[in-house]
């Protein structure tokens, strides 16, 4: 509490000293008690309380800096004194601003608050916490878990039925589309010839590709096996799939057993491996073969007449028993 007066009184006694005061002597009045103007000082610090403000406990007065010391909680979020209003929150003392939603960062103070997980949460910020939890969205008009489908506006999740059709009014469901920032029910947005992607199946607004017998959007349109966007680039067709080149020709087509680049010319074939012109090679030697070349198997590898010919004779019989066992057995 604060306060203070000076008037002159003939009689009476000091409330510190227990001493009169003079006929014209300057006095402190506080709540009908008085006191020399040099005893009316900070109970702890004896010093004259600046501009007269003082705070009171137990029939002492202090100075705000002296009360703060010895009785004001101090913040949990800023760690100043607290000398006015307290919040005691999360055990700990708080100044009204500073006690704030985790989350959010909305001031809690008059707004209640729910403990979770040793945060303080707004109501609306615990919601969304337990519906994250649940795997689930938050509505973000009514506040509340979603436990149907959603529908997506401006970024944030509702409930499907906060919204009519922007053409004939009617409660939206979950497949509804937005067109020029108006929500329409999927039947009056088909009225409108607008395309829709054959991944998302959202509305397409802006660049499209035709393939496969459907409309995409661009970044929509990849491979069936890397799932990198094609960008315009080639595309291969497959059983109602799109393939880049690369796997394409990996799943269906020859890629060389060497340079693993697609071979796009003559294809060298055997022991189940392709090889281009150029890497058609014997595997000892390094020597270029071609399909008039005798060659050898060795390691499922290619070995020219002269390599094989150096080779030990139980290595030869041990080969040539291999090879006649694989013709029987038809590998």
């Amino acid at each position: 509490m604060t306060g203070s007066a000076t008037m002159s009184l003939g009689s009476a006694v000091c409330q510190r000293c227990g001493e009169g005061f003079g006929l014209d002597e300057q006095i402190v009045n506080s709540n009908g008690q008085m006191w020399h103007t040099y005893c009316f000082v900070c109970a702890q610090c004896f010093q004259p309380f600046p501009e007269g403000r003082f705070f009171e406990f137990e029939g002492r007065k202090y100075c705000e800096h002296d009360f703060c010391v010895l009785f004001a909680p101090s913040c949990a979020k800023c760690g100043e004194f607290i000398s006015g209003r307290v919040i005691k929150a999360m055990n700990a003392s708080w100044h009204p601003e500073c006690f704030r939603c985790f989350s959010c960062s909305k001031i809690l103070a008059d707004e209640g608050f729910i403990k979770n997980q040793g945060r303080a949460l707004c109501k609306d910020c615990n919601a969304m916490e337990k519906a994250k939890g649940l795997g689930k969205y938050f509505c973000f008009k009514c506040h509340s878990i979603i436990d149907g489908g959603h529908l997506k506006w401006k970024g944030e999740p509702y409930h499907p039925y906060h919204f009519n059709c922007h053409s004939c009014g009617c409660e939206l469901k979950e497949d509804a589309r937005e067109k020029d920032g108006n929500l329409y029910c999927l039947r009056c947005h088909d009225k409108m010839g607008i395309p829709i992607c054959g991944a998302c199946r959202r509305p397409i607004e802006e660049r499209v590709v035709h393939a496969l017998g459907k409309t995409w959007h661009v970044e929509h349109f990849v491979c069936a096996k890397c799932e990198k966007p094609f960008l315009g680039t080639r595309h291969y067709e497959k059983k109602g799939l799109a393939y880049c080149e690369i796997h394409y020709h990996q799943l269906f087509g020859n890629i060389c057993f060497v340079c693993n680049n697609i071979i796009n010319g003559d294809v060298f074939s055997a022991f189940n491996k392709a090889w281009c012109v150029h890497h058609f090679a014997c595997s000892i030697c390094d020597k270029k073969m071609s399909q008039k070349t005798k060659f050898f198997e060795f390691d499922q590898k290619p070995v020219c007449k002269g390599c094989y010919d150096k080779f030990p004779g139980e290595l030869k019989k041990r080969l040539k028993k291999a090879y006649d066992e694989a013709i029987k057995s038809g590998k």
